[in-house]
């Protein structure tokens, strides 16, 4: 460490680039390696001759903080300040640590063209290798489709989102690498159906309605739903036999055991949580916020999706069971940044709508305080926990981050990728449709 200090010493750019890729594979690194760029009061020292390509790499660096890293905090906002102050240099994007890793293939290597640092030969390879997998994600996408369209629940589950292709983004983001085509399958589907519930529970169903829907969910019995109108008869039964087909794909494709009761109990966790969100909007009852995210972050979805993550990527049953239960906590931080990701991005629209309280709404009622300022307390939670998550991933396992945990994050990255300008699932334009042409649509050109 002391040579590293030593070589690193007066060069920030280097500091922070270093810094920034040793801990994102997992590697303790101490922050005091940025303290030979302060002063004596702990302050980033300023310089006429310092441009904005070191203080933009402190800036991505301190994005892998933990929590009690002032120096990190420090460098964060004298990096935000001094880029702030050049508007032509800066303008507020998505960190790399908090972003999906593929979908900025296309930007790095447009970036690597147009500064001619990489030899073309290697350029060539990273298009064609960035087309092969987009071409295996096409024909991922069509099956999804193809089995949407037979299911038939878009013509009669007229109230819900009808968005296939962005689930299939979803999954794309959390896992692209070509091998993964089935998980890809399943999580779109997972995906698909988490949207439908939810609009079953938000704006379809009657209390009676969904306090029946949650029992056969839990029980897992078609019998008890005799009584509900057809859409919700339709959507339990599609949900029982794609969940049902689901455990007799991994079976077949993995040799393992069935893994039904545990897909059956995501199931029934996520829906009992919506069903207590329900029961506050009809009762008018608003929680403390500690209270909403009790409960938020098992209706975020977070959970189930890491569950059907894991059981897709993972290869041995019993180290994937394992990595299940002694994750929790990053599953809960996840879920929970995936929430609260949601409620920055619909809550202006579910408030005039006047649906179920959001974080935002809990927090602005809770401490008598702005929209605004229960925005930048809720960012601020995001922010913390994203460094419970750098803490776990960093003091953990050295290879923690290389192995299925990361996909776990993913889920997060893309959340925050969905919703960070808005509400990415519900308004079919903007980031999310962009993405979808950039990802899915359009390859590379191959000179």
């Amino acid at each position: 460490m002391n040579n590293f200090v030593s070589c690193m010493k007066e060069n920030l750019y280097h500091t922070a680039l270093c810094f920034r890729i040793l801990r994102q594979y997992g590697y303790e690194i101490s922050q005091e390696v940025f303290l030979c760029f302060t002063d004596d009061v702990g302050e980033f020292k300023t310089s006429a001759h310092l441009d904005a390509k070191p203080i933009l790499q402190l800036l991505e660096a301190s994005y892998l903080g933990m929590e009690s890293e002032c120096l990190l905090d420090t460098a964060h906002v004298f990096a935000t300040e001094n880029l702030s102050a050049n508007h032509e240099i800066f303008s507020p994007v998505c960190p790399l640590h908090l972003s999906v890793e593929w979908f900025n293939v296309k930007k790095h290597i447009h970036v690597l063209e147009k500064e001619n640092k990489t030899r073309s030969m290697l350029l060539q390879l990273g298009k064609l290798n960035f087309n092969m997998a987009q071409a295996q994600q096409q024909k991922d996408l069509k099956e999804i489709v193809r089995w949407w369209r037979n299911l038939g629940l878009s013509e009669t589950l007229i109230f819900t989102r009808d968005r296939v292709v962005e689930s299939f983004l979803w999954a794309v983001g959390v896992v692209s690498e070509p091998q993964h085509g089935s998980l890809r399958k399943w999580l779109t589907k997972v995906i698909m159906f988490i949207l439908i519930i939810d609009d079953v529970y938000d704006i379809y169903g009657s209390m009676e309605e969904l306090e029946c829907f949650t029992h056969a969910v839990n029980r897992w019995n078609h019998t008890e739903i005799k009584q509900l109108p057809e859409a919700i008869r339709r959507c339990f039964f599609a949900l029982y036999d794609t969940t049902n087909d689901m455990d007799l794909q991994i079976q077949q494709e993995k040799g393992w055991n069935s893994v039904l009761s545990y897909l059956k109990k995501g199931w029934a966790d996520f829906c009992q949580a919506l069903h207590v969100e329900a029961k506050w909007y009809h009762t008018g009852y608003t929680p403390r916020l500690w209270e909403y995210l009790d409960n938020g972050w098992i209706s975020s979805s977070g959970p189930l999706l890491s569950l059907v993550v894991l059981f897709g990527v993972g290869q041995d049953i019993t180290e994937t069971i394992d990595i299940l239960e002694n994750n929790q906590e990053i599953i809960y931080y996840s879920s929970l940044i995936i929430r609260l990701c949601n409620d920055q991005g619909t809550s202006t629209a579910e408030l005039e709508r006047g649906d179920a309280p959001s974080s935002i709404l809990c927090y602005m009622r809770e401490a008598n305080v702005t929209e605004q300022e229960a925005r930048d307390h809720i960012r601020n939670i995001i922010s913390n926990l994203w460094k419970k998550i750098n803490g776990l991933c960093i003091n953990g396992s050295p290879n923690l981050l290389q192995t299925l945990v990361k996909y776990i994050i993913n889920i997060a990255r893309v959340a925050n990728f969905i919703y960070q300008n808005g509400d990415g699932f519900s308004v079919q334009d903007g980031d999310t449709r962009d993405q979808v042409l950039s990802c899915l649509i359009e390859p590379f050109p191959l000179i």
